[in-house]
């Protein structure tokens, strides 16, 4: 099969014919019809997540339909669609996973970082860790909703109740969790780089009630504020944008340094958390959400082999919601 593959001392994906996988026992195969590419493939493949297990076919956000399934796997059948999502294995047993936190389980597998992923025509996941999804709806679509909007679902939960949230970054989560926000009555404020006017227009096209650069404030504080964006210096900026006992939620798995700020800013009980990982539990809760609030993906369709343009246009951010690759 072919596959898009980084190797050791590599900062391009290489397109290359390489054997299928094996399907174990635990496991089903899966003939992959699309798969999304996220910021965190982009961290991968520029070297800042360190430890991924080369060589590597990343994705994680894979919509396939099972061609195999393995001998002591139940519920799942060949034919089925099924979706793949970046945490791919947890250990069972360790404090986390017996508090029912797996997100923070101290030995897990991650697809398309230490276990193979969707830059490719086929994969094979854990059973235990897959979702069976809509085997009717658009596949493209779909593969965005398996991390940023599994990833953002977490991500607006713990920002609470607030009736009025910032988005820091408006890309492929913002825009999916922004049609949830306003499904729900909420208001969302976007907040881009400065002078991205494209980026607002899409924003205030999502629903947003507000849009401007990171450098500019509403003139309504915020009850929480979401940072996509992958940059520590926005920390400081949300924090002065949300009001008194307001929040400030880090959703991206790697960030740049937070600098320095008045602790004035972060006082009056504001708080600051990160996300870390999804749970399945994540996913029993937002596919039904997201279906119900008829979210739709605004997506931009690359092949397989084209994986490396589709990084280099999020690297660049000349995207607006997210890039899919099919095979």
């Amino acid at each position: 099969m072919h596959a898009m593959v980084l190797h050791e001392g590599t900062a391009k994906l290489r397109y290359e014919d390489v054997a299928p996988p094996t399907c174990g026992p635990e496991q089903v195969r899966i003939a992959i019809e699309a798969c999304g590419v996220c910021r965190t493939d982009l961290h991968i493949v520029d070297a800042e997540l360190k430890d991924p297990v080369l060589p590597l076919i990343p994705g994680h956000e894979i919509v396939g339909r099972i061609v195999q399934v393995g001998r002591d796997v139940d519920g799942l059948a060949v034919g089925q669609r099924v979706g793949v999502p970046w945490l791919g294995r947890t250990c069972g047993h360790c404090y986390y996973c017996e508090a029912g936190r797996e997100n923070l389980c101290d030995a897990p597998g991650f697809t398309g970082y230490t276990l193979n992923g969707g830059y490719a025509e086929e994969c094979v996941a854990d059973a235990g860790y897959v979702f069976a999804i809509s085997g009717d709806a658009d596949p493209v679509g779909l593969a965005p909703l398996l991390c940023a909007g599994l990833i953002g679902y977490r991500s607006y939960t713990m920002a609470g109740d607030a009736q009025r949230l910032g988005f820091y970054g408006f890309g492929a989560a913002a825009h999916i969790l922004a049609q949830i926000a306003v499904w729900q009555g909420r208001e969302v404020c976007a907040f881009t780089k400065p002078g991205d006017n494209a980026g607002q227009d899409f924003a205030r096209a999502t629903g947003a009630i507000w849009a401007a650069g990171s450098n500019e404030a509403p003139d309504t504080a915020l009850d929480a504020a979401i940072i996509f964006a992958p940059l520590g210096a926005l920390v400081p900026t949300a924090l002065k944008a949300v009001r008194k006992g307001g929040r400030v939620v880090c959703a991206g798995i790697h960030m740049s340094d937070i600098p320095s700020f008045p602790y004035a800013d972060l006082w009056h009980e504001r708080q600051i958390m990160s996300v870390a990982n999804l749970t399945r539990q994540d996913g029993e809760a937002f596919f039904p959400l997201a279906e119900k609030a008829g979210v739709q993906t605004h997506t931009t369709l690359y092949a397989l082999k084209d994986a490396n343009r589709a990084l280099d246009d999020l690297r660049k951010g000349h995207l607006n919601g997210a890039a899919v690759l099919v095979p």
